[in-house]
């Protein structure tokens, strides 16, 4: 393919997406493939002769579409929303056509100076503490992760680097392995599966910090944990905060932990992977006071600020913490600006070494929707969780679980876990929407979160029709059934 055949093409791909996204709502949010559908559709090797785009193009409905899930679908209201804007695409196209690998400020200085104004506009936006920006001259700053589960990985090596080299300068009779057998790290029971799996890649131990009848943790109950493991001669390093837990949206209470890990050495990073986004509002920014004790701070645009993933945004008030605990420097990639201060190598602060241009992403976005732009998306989706809370509320056979804060509504039927089970496989088995559960206790409970940026009241209200109508089929036989046993 030639310049000229590429532009021709390009325009195609274009067309064919923007209808896709335009008429995504046409078709089923979930597929109807079993696992290995794919494998007999497709020749066993690679071609040895090319073939022609046109070939290639036919395949795209024929193969990939039946067996795609769409994410974008105003029907799609599971897990959390994976975002995606027209600008955001546009700058991936300009990111793959640049093609660089921003692992030092020599390989594209582009790269590295844009993520770095970039973050600390985001920054701003969230209203974080001024030590979290690189500015001029500050000793923090924001880098564009994968995803949230890097940015907790990178924070928990770092504060595991930064805690053995403290325990040595203090105890120089301790040998690292020593130290390392009684670092322990912490989280709430309600936290992530991506925390517990970074202590297991860092080979530390991890305890679960169990959270209140609000499914958040307070300060007292990491100070009971913290005290019996120092009384056990353990060593506590790292508590992750989660700010929008994943079951229900709950939000830890940094001001009450925040002291705790500051006055016990414990590096303090937020996971707010999901309700970051929602602080660029004023109305929800106080769900981030406390943000001032930590040691780094996590969210995704690329869940509800409309970049297309990946785009994780992480900050920490001291650069040094990640450098110092990843730096190496072979002679193929030194260079002679990265002394001077002004540079950023931002290889020393992430997992691999190569990065994709992926700030052009946020700098589009942020400058087409504009800050106003993005807060109305935002309020928005949280009007249309509202809107399906009070639907939930009207019907008495159902029960809300948790407080709606922002974009997601957990709700069930009132009754046993297998009822609300038998109910999700039907709505499930149905297609027409798309939800997962998640457990609250010993309840099981539906999730529904807002995850269009199309999705509207009518959607809305098509769902609760839907989800209403299966639940009466459903008691119906359930009641029959249980009669007759």
């Amino acid at each position: 393919m030639d310049a000229a055949e590429f532009r021709k093409r390009g325009k195609e791909m274009v067309d064919y997406v923007a209808d896709y996204l335009e008429k995504i709502e046409k078709r089923q949010v979930f597929p109807d493939v079993e696992p290995g559908y794919l494998r007999p559709l497709i020749a066993d090797c690679a071609p040895q002769d090319p073939e022609s785009f046109e070939d290639v193009f036919k395949d795209i409905e024929k193969i990939i579409m039946p067996g795609v899930t769409h994410w974008h679908s105003p029907y799609f209201f599971a897990y959390f929303p994976a975002a995606s804007s027209f600008p955001a695409l546009l700058a991936d196209m300009l990111c793959g056509g640049i093609g660089c690998v921003g692992f030092s400020w020599a390989s594209s200085p582009a790269c590295t100076e844009l993520e770095t104004v970039m973050l600390d506009w985001l920054g701003k936006m969230v209203n974080l503490p001024e030590e979290f920006l690189a500015g001029k001259d500050g000793q923090g700053g924001g880098v564009i992760q994968g995803s949230a589960s890097e940015a907790t990985l990178i924070a928990l090596l770092a504060a595991r680097t930064k805690t053995i080299r403290r325990v040595q300068s203090e105890q120089p009779e301790l040998t690292e392995a020593e130290i390392m057998g009684r670092l322990v790290a912490y989280a709430s029971d309600q936290a992530h599966s991506s925390v517990e799996r970074a202590a297991l890649i860092g080979a530390v131990k991890i305890k679960n910090v169990p959270s209140d009848d609000t499914f958040s943790v307070c300060g007292s109950a990491l100070k009971k944990v913290l005290d019996e493991d120092k009384a056990a001669g353990l060593i506590p390093f790292f508590f992750c905060a989660t700010l929008g837990t994943t079951p229900c949206c709950s939000f830890d209470k940094l001001l009450e932990l925040g002291p705790i890990c500051n006055k016990e050495n414990i590096w303090m990073h937020i996971d707010a992977a999901y309700a970051g986004s929602a602080f660029i509002c004023p109305e929800f920014r106080h769900l981030l006071n406390g943000v001032e004790f930590a040691d780094s701070f996590n969210f995704n645009p690329h869940k509800w600020l409309l970049v297309n993933f990946d785009c994780s945004a992480m900050w920490v008030k001291k650069r040094s913490d990640l450098i110092g605990a990843f730096k190496l420097e072979p002679l193929y990639l030194q260079h002679h600006h990265q002394e001077s201060g002004l540079v950023t190598d931002y290889r020393h602060w992430q997992i691999p070494l190569g990065r994709r241009f992926r700030s052009l992403k946020l700098w589009f976005v942020l400058r087409m929707y504009g800050v106003k732009g993005l807060q109305e998306h935002i309020r928005k989706h949280v009007r249309l969780s509202h809107q399906f809370e009070r639907l939930v509320l009207q019907d008495e056979r159902f029960e809300i679980c948790a407080e709606v804060v922002l974009g997601l509504v957990c709700f069930r039927l009132k009754g046993s876990n297998e009822l609300n089970e038998a109910l999700l496989q039907s709505i499930n088995d149905a297609k027409k929407i798309h939800l997962v559960p998640c457990h609250l206790r010993e309840k099981f409970v539906l999730r529904f979160a807002i995850c269009s940026r199309t999705v509207e009241s009518t959607h809305v209200k098509f769902a609760w029709q839907h989800i209403s109508q299966l639940a009466t089929d459903l008691l119906k036989t359930w009641e029959q059934n249980h009669h007759q046993q």
